[in-house]
């Protein structure tokens, strides 16, 4: 994919213009630069390891996002609220 075929919203904010890109863009960009730095290093369970370094921060915002209330966060994430609470337990997020 080239950059005339991402899809991006283009804001406006102080008189000016912003492009916003897709997260997956910044998801991609940062995995190559990961992944290059690792070199010749092999790697293991990498799919883990992004899953858990994008949840977390996730149902952190979601959180914050809803006022804290659980039952508003799980909605707007999609899971139910033992779900959700759950996966706060896992990463120690009260």
């Amino acid at each position: 994919m080239n950059a005339s075929q991402i899809n991006t919203d283009i804001i406006e904010f102080n008189n000016e213009k912003i492009i916003l890109l897709p997260l997956s863009v910044y998801v991609k960009q940062t995995l190559e630069h990961y992944l290059s730095q690792l070199s010749e290093h092999e790697t293991f369970d990498i799919h883990s390891m992004v899953i858990s370094e994008v949840e977390k921060p996730l149902l952190e915002v979601a959180l914050k996002h809803s006022g804290y209330n659980q039952t508003i966060a799980a909605k707007t994430l999609g899971l139910s609220r033992s779900t959700l609470r759950k996966k706060l337990n896992h990463y120690g997020i009260s």
